[in-house]
């Protein structure tokens, strides 16, 4: 099968290599030359996604259009010309416009009984300011007293566009949801440790969590996706505070890093899940877990002599990536790695029978780094 992938960032990394594990074709679409999935894919073609008649063109050639990013405009002209073409696409307007501002839905999480952190004045310090419209841990600031809030708060000026929340100490937590007219499946819960800027760093699977918050996260997940009449996929992140766990953000489009973990961890292949659904085949193959298996998939950094544990920032801006077999020990992993760069980044894609075993193997990995490099500092920020 031939898919089009529309967008070479992160969650088009994402996208290409589920698509790959599928065992589909993969054209890749993006105005940069140099987008990280660009080293990813058997195509590349360079499209504005505005460009109308070269959209309708190759979409008539492909059986399955994944949008994978998060620029509105891009999103609506891909697919209304997925429309067009007859090709099956999973954007949901209406639910990624609510998902993608941070204030309206905090407005539905208190219209449904959703538990969120409480909002500034209603909390005490410290607190987290972050703003509506952005994606993740982009430009999530932490402040411990009145006087550094207020002067945060005129350096920001509109801070209206902001939420303000109380911070919360605990474990994260993700789970992807799929399907449409009220008929939800969940998915694996994954589990999120983030670097010093709150950008996730690390993502372990399965998560240790009780069979009792597993249960209460999925339904959480699955009342969210009926309130929003979902249409596609969403992830919702969650963070476990005094035994309980309170919604921070979701978000209502292909996810990056936390599928391929659910997939090294399973064999649930979100993408076929979603494929099956949109082509309306359902085929059971495709939701059926093998056995669970410990994984460990983090993003490092190589400069000289030191390596750095840190969030996945540290991808975006690397160029052309490629998929790596047995990357020093690693199962696979994802890089722009040269033998001939003092300087490289990549995503380590790690597994075990259990989590015990993938992170001793992910121990041995980096000892092979940097026995190999001669390197004595390694550093991992939280």
């Amino acid at each position: 099968m031939l898919v089009a992938v529309m967008g070479g960032r992160l969650q088009g990394v994402e996208a290409v290599y589920l698509a790959q594990k599928a065992g589909w074709q993969v054209v890749l679409v993006d105005r940069d030359n140099d987008a990280p999935a660009a080293g990813m894919c058997e195509k590349f073609l360079k499209i504005d996604f505005l460009e109308k008649d070269k959209l309708l063109g190759l979409f008539r050639e492909v059986q399955f259009v994944i949008p994978a990013m998060e620029n509105r405009a891009a999103l609506e002209n891909i697919n209304q010309c997925a429309l067009e073409a007859g090709v099956e696409t999973f954007y949901d307007p209406e639910a990624y416009a609510l998902s993608s501002s941070k204030i309206k839905s905090s407005r539905l999480f208190a219209e449904i009984g959703i538990p969120v952190p409480k909002p500034w004045p209603g909390c005490g310090f410290p607190v987290t300011l972050k703003p509506s419209g952005a994606s993740g841990s982009e430009n999530v600031y932490k402040v411990d007293n009145l006087r550094d809030f207020n002067e945060l708060i005129m350096k920001l000026g509109d801070s209206d566009e902001w939420v303000k929340q109380e911070y919360l100490r605990g474990p994260s937590y993700s789970i992807e949801v799929i399907g449409h007219n009220g008929d939800y499946r969940v998915f694996q819960v994954t589990e999120l440790e983030m670097d010093a800027g709150y950008d996730c760093k690390r993502v372990l699977s399965p998560a240790e969590m009780s069979q009792e918050k597993v249960r209460e996260f999925k339904e959480c997940a699955v009342k969210i996706a009926r309130s929003l009449n979902l249409n596609g996929i969403m992830d919702v992140e969650v963070i476990l505070h005094d035994d309980k766990l309170k919604v921070l953000e979701i978000d209502a489009r292909l996810p990056s890093q936390t599928p391929t973990a659910v997939y090294k961890s399973t064999g649930i292949n979100l993408l076929e899940v979603l494929w099956s659904g949109r082509a309306g085949k359902n085929e059971e193959k495709h939701l059926k877990a093998g056995k669970t298996r410990g994984v460990v998939y983090e993003h490092i950094k190589v400069s000289g002599k030191r390596i750095e544990v840190g969030g996945e920032h540290m991808m975006s801006e690397a160029g052309r990536l490629r998929i790596y077999k047995d990357f020093f020990g690693a199962e696979e992993a994802v890089s722009n790695f040269s033998k001939d760069k003092e300087e490289w980044v990549a995503t380590l894609i790690i597994t075990g029978k259990d989590r015990d075993e993938a992170w001793s193997r992910r121990c041995k990995v980096i000892q092979n780094i940097m026995q190999q490099y001669g390197i004595n500092d390694c550093v991992d920020p939280g």
